[in-house]
């Protein structure tokens, strides 16, 4: 392949094209020259200027590079029209990346992220790009580089896949989706490990992108940067010396013993974020859907309601093969979490569907209606299918090309998917998590839609309406919420 003359900083590709077709003018230039005597003399133009084959050959070969480039530009531009913010945010991103190596854009959910990540790679004349996201979400961002064809080579992998990258291929820079998921903290995740090493090996500029970059605390802030050589914290030796500074540091009593709570980050966290930070709200790119919730309440199976009873009792129950015990209130709450929406996992790690009831109500409610449904245990999906049949997929791409319905685990299907296309979310049960709530109730929503309708369906006097009740407060459902309510779920 032959070589081509390397981009000269912060030029176009129509800069580029121009540059090096002066440089082919130049270099092509002729003169005429008088050959031979006499009668056999004659003019013949040479090249004014000496050079070298293989400098002609290079010059040729970048006209023809960055012409190919500059057309493709302008193919994208006749396909593709950036929003005016989103046009703004790229070049405020990009003044900050040649700055400071990395770039934090904070922007909520369906402001368009992704695709404003790729355009700022195409501004920055990125070659070679990483982009790390969930593995749900891998099928939308390759539609979306398609219609993009950007100028640069982009590799999509998701979180779990890093370590099968090749451990020789460098990155001129590496876009991190839904950044959030690298916070855990005291101690590094390993998806935040991995990161790291790739950061420390190939030192490239870095997107980090999320709608909520500190959903629970401020401190998941650290480990999300900490493989940035420019990181705001990279005076700290760890996460704890870091600690010294930006938290105040508690103490909790768990099981009889007093151990530190990291959570209670400082507002300095954020501050010390400010410049290398770009916020956008859904509000202010003019998004104006309204979501309305409602609670639909199913009365369970009699001898389902018999088993949760025998449960809170006894805190066991034996069968002939399998057992389930609850002999710590943290057990405890999982199995009614399990049981109010008709499935239990028992100590042997087998699981079984104990009522179909949600299920059967899901179906019948919502008819022939295209829905998203939310599910939490995987024996939940196990029940919806045994109803729905192939009326039913857990695929997006099935979801997006036919009238079937789709069931997501929570978790999995919160982050970095639409789900456009239902007419009703669907909650079969409920996560004790409130980034959760908060991000897996607002996958339908787009700019255009003025109405998203969710609906939730609990237990008659089940476990569920007592987590909604913390996780609409910005709250995680704890243990500790649980023994408050146990008193009232005894009463029922």
């Amino acid at each position: 392949m032959t070589e081509i003359i390397q981009r000269i900083p912060a030029y176009s590709n129509k800069s580029m094209y121009e540059h090096c077709e002066t440089l082919k003018r130049v270099m092509l230039t002729t003169k005429d020259v008088k050959v031979g005597r006499g009668k056999d003399a004659k003019i013949e133009q040479v090249l004014k200027y000496k050079s070298d084959k293989p400098v002609i050959d290079k010059i040729l070969a970048s006209c023809e590079h960055y012409l190919n480039l500059y057309t493709r530009e302008m193919e994208r531009g006749q396909r593709i029209q950036f929003r005016d913010y989103q046009s703004d945010i790229i070049d405020r991103a990009v003044r900050i990346l040649y700055e400071h190596k990395f770039v934090y854009l904070a922007m909520e959910v369906r402001t368009g992220k992704t695709l404003t990540s790729l355009g700022i790679a195409e501004e920055i004349h990125a070659g070679k790009v990483l982009f790390v996201t969930k593995k749900k979400a891998i099928g939308s961002i390759a539609a979306d580089l398609n219609l993009f064809m950007p100028s640069y080579d982009m590799t999509i992998v998701n979180y779990e896949s890093l370590h099968t990258i090749d451990a020789d291929r460098m990155w001129d820079l590496v876009i991190l989706d839904e950044a959030h998921s690298m916070g855990a903290f005291p101690k590094p995740s390993q998806r935040a490990d991995v990161v790291k090493g790739i950061l420390d090996r190939c030192k490239p500029m870095v997107i980090l992108l999320s709608g909520t970059p500190t959903p629970e605390s401020y401190c998941q802030m650290y480990h999300q940067v900490y493989g940035i050589p420019t990181n705001p914290f990279r005076a700290y030796k760890n996460f704890y010396r870091f600690c010294d500074e930006h938290v105040k540091v508690k103490q909790r009593k768990i099981n009889g013993m007093f151990v530190n709570d990291y959570s209670d980050g400082k507002p300095s966290i954020m501050e010390a974020m400010a410049p290398y930070m770009i916020n956008y709200s859904q509000k202010q790119a003019g998004f104006i859907t309204e979501t309305t919730e409602e609670v639909l309440e199913v009365e369970l199976k009699d001898g389902t309601y018999a088993m949760i009873n025998r449960l809170k009792k006894d805190l066991v129950i034996e069968g002939k093969t399998e057992l389930i015990l609850a002999d710590t209130p943290v057990k405890l709450m999982m199995k009614l979490h399990q049981m109010y929406s008709g499935t239990i996992k028992f100590e042997s790690g087998n699981s079984m569907i104990l009522d179909t009831t949600k299920a059967e109500f899901i179906r019948s409610r919502f008819g022939n209606n295209k829905i998203g449904i939310f599910y939490k245990f995987k024996e939940e999906l196990a029940a919806l299918k045994s109803v729905y049949g192939d009326y039913l997929t857990t695929e997006l791409s099935v979801f997006e090309d036919t009238d079937k319905s789709i069931a997501l685990q929570i978790v999995s299907g919160r982050e970095g998917i639409s789900l456009r296309q239902a007419e009703y979310l669907v909650y079969y049960n409920i996560d004790f998590s409130a980034t959760s709530y908060w991000q897996s109730k607002d996958r339908m929503t787009t700019k255009d839609r003025p109405m998203n309708e969710v609906f939730w369906v609990f237990a008659k006097g089940g476990i569920e309406y007592d987590i909604y009740k913390a996780v609409t407060k910005k709250k995680d459902y704890t243990v500790s919420h649980f023994k408050k309510d146990l008193l009232t779920l005894q009463d029922d």
